[in-house]
């Protein structure tokens, strides 16, 4: 018997209970390592499904300021991988239930040595990886030890991937797959969901894997919308920008995130009603 992954564990749960996924982000170091397993943990309080930890890069091409901001802070406190991955490790220590899934690029992982990272991550109880810039052409290089180690691959699809591409990134990943609605960078604002409707239909002739879209999901009738038509919301860039924004105070960030993406939930429960 084939054992679930705590992700696909926890999509199969969500899906027996009419739920949708809310799949929180932020940027892991932000504002300092001391306070990320405390916001986590605020994340779980909120409502959060899986927590997607960002792994701060000084080079975050495919984010927009907020994001990148947010890569600067952490790295200026000192932040490495090393330090992500004991942080995971803490925050397991009190949760053993909640997916945490680390999302980046692939230089440090690269540097790290792809297998040494894949069986670290696992360690800390990492359960899932989205590295921003593998393309899914490259994935037979680097996903075999990933997958040995038991981590699923989560891969990205954008409103310009083709019949052909989606069928080559089903294949490869496993967990989920992330939809990014919009063309651009994180943290943009115009979401067209008749396009994000008609796209995901497209996407799940070709996949039975849960579908989670992200980019330009701020507020909660924006989250219940999207939640109508996916099986899991990301939201990112608003929560890193609470951060940004009290950044100086940050003893006050885990209840303004739990209150936060306590609204985003509300509305998401709303809908399976």
């Amino acid at each position: 018997m084939i054992r679930m992954s705590r992700l696909q564990q926890q999509f199969a749960n969500l899906k027996a209970q009419g739920r949708k996924a809310l799949i929180p982000f932020i940027t892991g170091g932000d504002p300092a390592p001391a306070h990320t397993v405390a916001l986590m943990h605020a994340l779980v309080a909120g409502g959060a499904d899986v927590i997607e930890l960002g792994m701060p890069f000084s080079d975050p091409m495919a984010d927009g300021p907020t994001i990148q901001l947010a890569c600067e802070r952490a790295l200026a406190a000192g932040t490495t991988v090393s330090k992500l991955l004991e942080l995971v490790g803490e925050f397991r220590r009190d949760n053993q239930h909640t997916p945490v899934v680390l999302m980046g690029y692939l230089n440090p992982i690269e540097h790290r040595g792809i297998a040494a990272f894949a069986q670290q991550a696992k360690a800390a109880g990492v359960d899932g990886v989205l590295i921003v810039d593998l393309a899914v052409e490259e994935a037979p290089e680097f996903a075999p030890p990933l997958k040995a180690a038991g981590l699923d691959m989560i891969f990205l699809l954008a409103p310009t991937s083709s019949e052909r591409r989606i069928r080559a990134v089903a294949e490869a990943a496993s967990g989920y797959l992330y939809y990014v609605s919009l063309k651009g960078v994180t943290g943009a604002v115009t979401l067209d969901l008749a396009a994000v409707a008609h796209k995901l239909e497209e996407i799940r002739r070709l996949t039975a894997l849960p579908l989670a879209v992200g980019f330009g999901i701020r507020d909660p009738a924006t989250a219940a919308a999207v939640g109508r038509l996916a099986d899991g919301v990301v939201v990112g860039s608003a929560l890193v920008a609470e951060i940004e924004q009290h950044a100086a105070t940050p003893e006050v960030l885990p209840a303004l995130l739990k209150a936060k993406l306590g609204a985003l939930r509300k509305a998401l429960d709303e809908i399976a009603q």
